[in-house]
């Protein structure tokens, strides 16, 4: 079974969903990164800031889950081992 690094670089290589889920999460992470290099956020920023920042983390919750699901087609996860502090960011 590939290291979760391994296999997030062959899924992205080969899985267009997860490419794109990435791809997101990558512009929604830039996008934050600006709001936040601000000294203040107006209200509609600071909005827009929380409305990103969940969005985001429905899209890693994706990622995990297409991740998880490559996993068990490979052979399945051992039992206790948990994934999630692996894909999240």
């Amino acid at each position: 079974m590939p290291m979760a690094d391994e296999l997030r670089h062959q899924l992205l290589q080969s899985d267009e969903e997860f490419r794109q889920l990435v791809a997101q999460h990558q512009d929604l992470e830039q996008r934050l990164n600006t709001l936040s290099g601000k000294p203040y956020l107006s209200e509609q920023e600071q909005f827009e800031q929380m409305t990103l920042k969940k969005r985001k983390l429905q899209l890693k919750d994706r990622m995990e889950e297409v991740l998880r699901r490559h996993r068990q087609t490979m052979g399945g996860n051992p039992a206790g081992v948990s994934s999630s502090s692996e894909a999240r960011s």
